[in-house]
């Protein structure tokens, strides 16, 4: 059992393992990395004395009363039922996913996503903010992590450019993983004409959602006036790791 702190982030995916989780320590420290089951990961986080746990998935789906821009506000139709975090982010230039409005129309890893959250409420974890408990989740989003901490949108998630420029993202906000431009110190002549890359240097892109989601929870927690609170109550809050927003990704 863990005796300190841990920010924790947690991507879903599919398979097997349809959970990857990411564990960060006080110090931005890496305490786990891996891929898990819905069980495997509670007991993670059941052992736990204390953890804010950042998902990246939808908390909530979008309700009708949810307030709407103007066509003039908005290039997206006014009729749209969407989250408004969702929103916000799309008219930045941050194509999120759009959240159907009924649980038999999300995709899967949605519906997995609203799922875990219920099982982590029912291990007495509390949404974020919170200041009389010590166990907390909230929602979040990599791909829009990615974009504010980058300043811009990030290339391919599943290209090895793209894996190498978020893991550079990553490192340099202080993350104790390894330094993504050994990847190159590493690339020979032989090995790039014998097609035998140093992937191993770089993280998948599943780890580096889960570090991003984890790197948020920690800066939730250890600068929380750095952050930024998009949504409503009505249907879901988002938190990403930048204080300020810009108008365009």
């Amino acid at each position: 059992m863990l005796t300190t702190s841990a920010f924790i982030g947690i991507e879903i995916t599919s398979g097997r393992h349809p959970f990857t989780y990411a564990a960060l320590d006080d110090d931005l420290n890496l305490l786990a990395l891996t891929g898990a089951s819905l069980d495997d990961l509670l007991s993670f986080v059941g052992n736990l004395p204390s953890a804010t746990v950042a998902v990246d998935a939808p908390s909530k789906l979008p309700r009708a009363g949810t307030r709407k821009r103007s066509a003039k506000e908005s290039a997206l139709s006014p009729s749209d039922v969407m989250r408004t975090a969702e929103r916000d982010l799309r008219e930045r230039g941050i194509l999120v996913p759009k959240t159907p409005s009924r649980a038999d129309l999300c995709p899967s890893h949605v519906r997995l996503g609203l799922t875990l959250y219920k099982r982590l409420e029912k291990m007495g974890l509390r949404a974020y903010p919170d200041d009389n408990a010590s166990l907390l989740w909230l929602e979040t989003n990599a791909h829009a992590c990615f974009c504010v901490l980058l300043g811009q949108v990030p290339m391919n998630r599943r290209s090895l450019e793209g894996r190498i420029q978020r893991q550079i993202v990553l490192y340099d906000a202080g993350l104790q993983i390894a330094e993504p431009m050994d990847f190159f110190e590493e690339l020979t002549r032989h090995r790039l004409l014998m097609g035998q890359l140093p992937v191993e240097r770089v993280h998948t892109p599943d780890e580096l959602d889960a570090l991003a989601s984890a790197y948020t929870a920690w800066m939730a927690s250890k600068r929380s006036g750095e952050i930024t609170r998009l949504g409503t109550s009505d249907d879901g809050y988002m938190i990403l790791p930048t204080g300020e927003l810009k108008e365009k990704y």
